[in-house]
């Protein structure tokens, strides 16, 4: 009891969850994008259904592996060595989770581009995917987010009631912002393509990050972030020019 007193009473602590809540949401929007991207595949009635069990199953994988806490630390420890290079357990999941994220969203891209594609391998002649299939591809992809995202709790704080605080108070903006995101994602077809472009871009950048790579995070967050702006103007653009047309 004394220590919880003491972690409130100390304001670096307060400093410490105000920057982790914030870290832990911008690195949700990851996981959000990639979730409103696979259930606006599914049938209406499905998808918020779908929505809530994917950001749940984040929140649940997120509040494990805090509670294995030692054992994900002890996840980037080298644990094979290929081509004269270490590699841990984070490394190999990052690496395959980049490399599925890659494939799901060049996938789709190829989806949005040939949208009448015949029997082409890639992409299949199904445009709706079960509720089942878009479970497992969040799970696999909430797994790789997740550990990401501890980890990086784990390298601002040593405190894990201060990361379990910030992990719930993230996952509840998550749960907010899915619907919203979701529709408004869904009704500007060009907001589909460049959110896919954002997920090959994290997906590039988690494979490069299992290889050592270090790419800064501001750097991809700012280009998102400018990207997204130019995206928002041109949207502004076209509802100018459609009221303008419809007022003639």
């Amino acid at each position: 009891m004394d220590s919880i007193v003491q972690l409130i009473n100390d304001p670096a602590n307060w400093a410490a969850l105000m920057t982790l809540i914030v870290m832990e949401v911008v690195l949700g929007i990851d996981n959000l994008l990639f979730i409103s991207i696979v259930t606006n595949k599914l049938p209406e009635s499905q998808r918020r259904r779908a929505r809530n069990l994917g950001i749940g199953m984040a929140l649940v994988l997120r509040l494990c592996l805090l509670a294995a806490i030692a054992w994900i630390v002890g996840l980037t420890e080298p644990v094979i060595e290929l081509f004269g290079r270490g590699f841990s357990w984070k490394d190999i999941i990052l690496l395959a989770g980049g490399t599925f994220l890659v494939w799901k969203a060049t996938r789709e891209i190829h989806h949005h581009v040939d949208p009448d594609p015949g029997g082409d391998m890639m992409v299949g002649t199904a445009v709706k995917m079960s509720l089942s299939a878009a479970i497992v591809q969040i799970l696999l992809l909430d797994l790789v987010f997740s550990i990401d995202s501890i980890i990086t709790a784990v390298g601002m704080t040593p405190h894990v009631p201060i990361m379990v605080v910030a992990v719930i108070i993230a996952v509840t903006c998550m749960l907010l912002l899915a619907a919203p995101l979701s529709a408004f994602v869904n009704s500007n077809p060009t907001v589909v393509m460049l959110a896919l472009g954002f997920l090959l871009m994290i997906g590039t950048t988690l494979v490069a990050e299992g290889f050592h790579v270090e790419i800064p995070k501001g750097y991809i967050y700012a280009a998102m972030g400018f990207a997204g702006l130019i995206e928002g103007l041109n949207l502004l653009a076209k509802r100018r020019r459609a009221k303008l047309k419809s007022g003639v």
